[in-house]
């Protein structure tokens, strides 16, 4: 691949090299799809130089993950493959390992947790996978996955932590430079770091003056403090609706890449995973996780850091989200944006009152999606009432608009 800028050696000091990542390329042509490239009006404006995204949604299963699970179960010995694969994972993973060993024509097992959401479960069956369902979280599965290997013979499928696996993810890099030859910056998603690690390496093996961005969800950010102590370090505990990247110690392989390749690691709130989300699927009609929408949370909630460093490509790695997820999501994101508001007031328990307040909400634009009106509660006295009102909006600025409406006329917003 040619580049405008020559190319510098593979980090010596790590397994992988960047003729790795590009036989791993190779080896995934017909497999993996070469993922298009879209641009991004919005969120170019917001930081004053053009924004892309690289769709890994669209990949098949949904992911990037069937890269790095095929060139890991193609590496195989026919040993190796006739004593199958065994994985654990919610959804990604299992669906990419599913997915690999039928083409390889590898049996495989994958263990997922008991709440893993139905479609999930359903795809990684339809893609040839015998689920077994064990654990209430993804560490119990994975546990059951490797007790499960040391009792049948069967191959663990790490998630992440394994050099093929890593060369696999790192053709996205290569892709990146293809599309966008003129890229400055790389921003992308970080659970255990396998995506990163790979994407980093390729980038800055050919390109070391693009800049490579890891972001991490607020609730699971393992990385930050992993870098300040120079080892993996692993959290007391993770929280985040990005699933994809709720991990709580970083790979031991990865880890070392991303210390030397990635240049800063940025932590998203879960309001911005939810408005990220969100932008993506009413500005770029595109369906993504919020793990997969993590580096779009970065660019909005960050954009000062962008500014000066575009072309900016931004990794949605995934698009497998529940749709009762999504319902979630979407609604969290709404009222993150100012799309939704949440009152709690008092009335007057008599008659017409509730129709003089909702004649104030008429009269400055606010939408009723749901009332709840309450008169028998200990809390309240003896004439009043309480009503609890979500109430549909156009932003910040209306729904400021309507409480100060509101308190003008007399209202006590609790």
């Amino acid at each position: 691949m040619e580049s405008p800028v020559a190319a510098v050696p593979s980090f010596p000091s790590h397994p992988i090299t960047l003729d790795d990542i590009r036989g791993a390329h190779k080896m995934l042509s017909g497999v993996a799809r070469v993922t298009p490239m879209e641009g991004s009006r919005f969120l170019s404006s917001l930081i004053g130089a053009p924004v892309h995204f690289k769709c890994e949604n669209l990949q098949r299963t949904g992911s990037f993950k069937v890269r790095g699970a095929y060139v890991r179960i193609a590496a195989l010995s026919p040993e190796e493959r006739a004593a199958g694969v065994v994985a654990a994972s919610a959804g990604n993973h299992a669906q990419g390992v599913a997915l690999a060993a039928s083409l390889l024509g590898v049996r495989s097992t994958v263990f997922m947790p008991v709440g893993a959401p139905l479609p999930k479960i359903a795809a990684t069956r339809d893609y040839g996978a015998e689920v077994r369902l064990h654990g209430n979280v993804v560490d119990e599965s994975l546990r059951a996955a490797q007790a499960y290997a040391e009792e049948t013979g069967a191959v663990f499928i790490h998630p992440f932590d394994h050099p093929d696996i890593i060369a696999g993810q790192g053709t996205v890099g290569l892709e990146i430079l293809e599309q966008c030859p003129e890229v400055r910056t790389v921003v992308v998603g970080i659970g255990g770091g396998g995506l990163a690690a790979g994407v980093a390496l390729a980038v800055k093996a050919l390109r070391p003056d693009v800049r490579v961005v890891g972001v991490q969800a607020a609730g699971a950010a393992a990385y930050p403090p992993s870098l300040a102590a120079g080892r993996p370090v692993q959290l007391d505990g993770v929280a985040t609706m990005a699933d994809g990247i709720m991990v709580g110690r970083p790979g031991d392989v990865p880890f070392a890449i991303i210390r030397d390749a990635v240049d800063e690691v940025l932590t998203v709130s879960e309001d911005n995973l939810s408005r990220a989300l969100l932008l993506c699927l009413e500005r770029a009609k595109l369906v993504v996780e919020p793990a997969g929408a993590s580096p779009v949370a970065a660019l909005l909630s960050r954009p000062e850091a962008f500014a000066g460093h575009g072309p900016v490509v931004a990794v949605l790695s995934g698009g497998n989200v529940d749709p009762l997820l999504m319902q979630r999501i979407l609604r969290h994101g709404m009222a993150a944006a100012g799309r939704y508001l949440s009152l709690r007031l008092r009335l007057t328990d008599r008659p017409g009152a509730l129709a003089a307040l909702l004649d104030v909400l008429s009269q400055n634009d606010a939408n009723v999606i749901d009332i709840a009106h309450v008169r028998t509660d200990p809390r309240l006295g003896l004439t009043e009432a309480e009503v609890e009102l979500q109430l549909e909006t156009k932003g910040p600025e209306h729904c400021e608009a309507v409480a100060s409406a509101l308190r003008a006329s007399g209202y006590v917003i609790l």
